[in-house]
């Protein structure tokens, strides 16, 4: 590939609805959209799904326009010609850290890849399944029939998993009262570490409902703790925010931290680096699935297509793009079938088109960089 374009979005769009995790309300949903031209003309696009405050990460819209602009792109100058996107992070390798900056580069990158060998993106990774399990996050609502009416709308949508935010206040009640109402409903709930040790009482009552996973429920940078909360608990713990890398998942797997890992690709730095860690977590015996962030339809092409691996035991967090958006930048948009699966599209690269005059519709500034200057 020999890369002569890069342009920037920093896209705004506003969500269906208020969004609520235990780190705050989200309904304007913030990200980086890349597109990547080559010399044959082929445009690669990928995302970056980072907000305007550090919430979730430390990247924000600001840091990542600023290392794109000041640090990456010019290193891209002067790497132009690359063989294929597994390379992409030992060319950047001297930026440290910026995980979500780079995978919405190399995200693009390999859309790019794809489209130019005239494959599915999913078949290029080594995807072995032609439809993907789909499951639903609920928001922290703090009502409890609105809550109940929430999940029976999404199973009744046919989302094979019901996801719930948790945070202190608001934990062992929704789930009991859940449980009354769905009794053998697939099940789980996303603490997005909001309690420590000291709430091993909530730990424990969270443990007889029969739940799929208890997702992150301590400090996102904690691995030994986690390996004593699994220790005392019958429900496998996931792993999300604390799981960055390969070596944060060698890591949690020696110390027996969890039994099962969220991978979002941005988190992790790209499809490489998640690719690293399904396969390692694979060669022993740790499943995994694939975590979403509010991604357009963009985002969500990468999601799906490394749901297809063959170690993606449980349903994605990969919704319809009516989910959460009145109207998504590709077309066709992401679709949920009546019995909760996704079809993975056959066509080269992610296998949606991106929507140009919505996505300007929606960008609030734009970056255009030649990478021949």
């Amino acid at each position: 590939m020999e890369l002569k374009h890069i342009t920037l979005y920093h896209v705004v769009t506003k969500l269906r609805e208020e969004f609520e995790t235990s780190f705050g309300k989200t309904i304007h949903r913030h990200c980086v959209i890349v597109s990547i031209e080559d010399s044959s003309d082929t445009v690669g696009w990928g995302e970056a799904p980072v907000d305007d405050g550090p919430w979730y990460s430390y990247e924000t819209i600001y840091t990542t326009l600023n290392v794109y602009r000041k640090f990456i792109i010019p290193i891209l100058k002067k790497n132009r010609v690359i063989e294929s996107p597994w390379i992409f992070n030992d060319i950047v390798k001297r930026v440290r850290g910026y995980r979500m900056a780079k995978a919405g580069i190399e995200t693009a990158l390999w859309d790019l890849y794809a489209k130019l060998q005239n494959k599915p993106l999913y078949k290029v990774i080594g995807g072995v399944k032609e439809r993907v399990s789909s499951g639903v996050s609920i928001g922290i609502i703090g009502n409890m029939e609105k809550l109940l009416k929430s999940v029976e709308y999404y199973w009744g949508q046919g989302y094979q998993r019901i996801k719930i935010k948790i945070a202190p206040g608001w934990d062992i009640k929704p789930i009991k009262r859940i449980r009354e109402v769905f009794k053998d409903i697939p099940l789980q709930v996303d603490a997005n570490a909001s309690y420590s040790l000291s709430n091993m009482n909530v730990f424990k009552e969270l443990d007889k409902h029969d739940l799929l996973m208890i997702e992150q429920p301590l400090h996102y940078e904690d691995l030994y703790e986690h390996s004593i909360l699994q220790k005392r608990l019958h429900t496998p713990i996931c792993l999300d925010e604390s799981i960055k890398s390969i070596y944060d998942t060698k890591a949690a797997i020696a110390l027996q931290s969890c039994r099962v890992i969220n991978i979002k690709p941005a988190r992790v730095g790209g499809l490489s680096e998640s690719k690293l860690v399904h396969d390692y977590s694979m060669k022993n015996n740790i499943p995994v699935w694939i975590g979403g962030m509010l991604e357009t339809g963009i985002g969500r092409g990468f999601q799906v297509a490394l749901a297809t691996l063959p170690n993606v035991k449980y349903p994605s967090d990969i919704s319809a793009s009516s989910r959460y958006y009145e109207e998504d930048i590709i077309e066709p948009p992401w679709i949920v079938d009546s019995k909760g699966f996704i079809h993975v599209p056959n066509k080269p690269g992610i296998g949606v088109e991106v929507i140009e005059k919505r996505l300007i519709k929606y960008s609030k500034r734009i970056y255009s960089i030649s990478l021949r200057d």
